[in-house]
């Protein structure tokens, strides 16, 4: 079961939450049924939706509630954003807080985990445990944004059907390696249909906007920062090298490591089992039900 509910973010911005919840158990009340709060948040060009086999698994112990962060999903799209650091981390502040879900565990994957591990940063006393998922504390650099706007100017958009834009995400685009059919159905999922065939339902221009606020910048003195037990998963062909990441775990004050083979930058869409088992253990020790 799912159901969504509209959780108002910095500005009056209208964002979408959705809580993930099995069927109540007979004679047990609905709060007594929801266990500790987890928050997941999406990585840049992603959405809530991206989440739900996780938070299915998540919602036997704990209420498994994903955001559709500004810009994205559901969520408002305002023209000029803000779309800097500070707003996405206003956002996910106001949705663990309307949502009553502190002390909340955090799970986040690239964009979405650094907004994790700024708010844990900055508000130790609402957050009990934190998942970093393929995201980097070094700065991405200059050149990676140009790399990101030729990269969406390459899109063959618009894409005459939902089986083209598989094909092109997950075979035919150059920045491929080899094939990788996830990848394909992950960008499915961030498409609308229009009267000329299927675009991005995000802006591209406002991505690059929000990119922006963050590559430039390092990030490891927020990550000293956290307090709370933090799990890094990496994906072994995903974006966080071995070394980046033992070090980021390094620098972390509770800080464990994992990584799941087989798996690239979207990991637990690449490969759900493999991400299950490297999490669900962290979980069971730093959310004892």
């Amino acid at each position: 079961m799912v159901r969504r509910i509209e959780v108002s973010g910095t500005g009056g911005v209208r964002l979408a939450a959705w809580e993930f919840t099995d069927p109540p158990k007979a004679g047990a009340g609905r709060e007594g049924a929801r266990g500790p709060g987890v928050l997941l948040l999406h990585g840049l060009l992603g959405r809530a939706a991206h989440w739900a086999e996780t938070a299915r698994w998540l919602s036997t112990r704990h209420r498994a509630v994903a955001l559709d962060q500004r810009g994205h999903g559901r969520s408002d799209k305002p023209a000029e954003g803000p779309f800097d650091r500070s707003t996405y981390v206003d956002d996910a502040e106001a949705a663990v807080e309307q949502l009553g879900l502190a002390p909340v565990t955090l799970i986040g994957h690239a964009m979405g985990a650094l907004t994790a591990w700024q708010l844990a940063a900055r508000r130790p006393d609402l957050v009990r445990a934190l998942v970093i998922c393929d995201m980097r504390a070094s700065a991405l650099g200059a050149a990676s944004q140009r790399e990101w706007a030729e990269w969406f100017r390459s899109w063959p958009v618009p894409f005459a059907t939902l089986a083209d834009v598989r094909r092109w995400f997950g075979e035919d685009d150059p920045a491929l390696e080899r094939p990788n059919p996830a990848r394909g159905d992950f960008f499915a999922e961030v498409m609308a249909e229009r009267s000329d065939g299927w675009r991005p339902a995000f802006s591209c221009r406002q991505m690059l906007k929000a990119r922006e606020t963050w590559v430039r910048d390092a990030h490891w003195e927020e990550l000293a920062l956290v307090e709370c037990p933090t799990l890094v998963v990496r994906g072994l062909d995903g974006e966080l090298g071995r070394a980046e990441a033992q070090e980021m775990v390094r620098v972390l004050p509770h800080g464990q490591y994992a990584e799941v083979v087989d798996a690239g930058h979207l990991v637990h869409y690449d490969q759900p089992d493999g991400w299950r088992r490297a999490v669900e253990p962290f979980l069971a020790s730093a959310l004892p039900v």
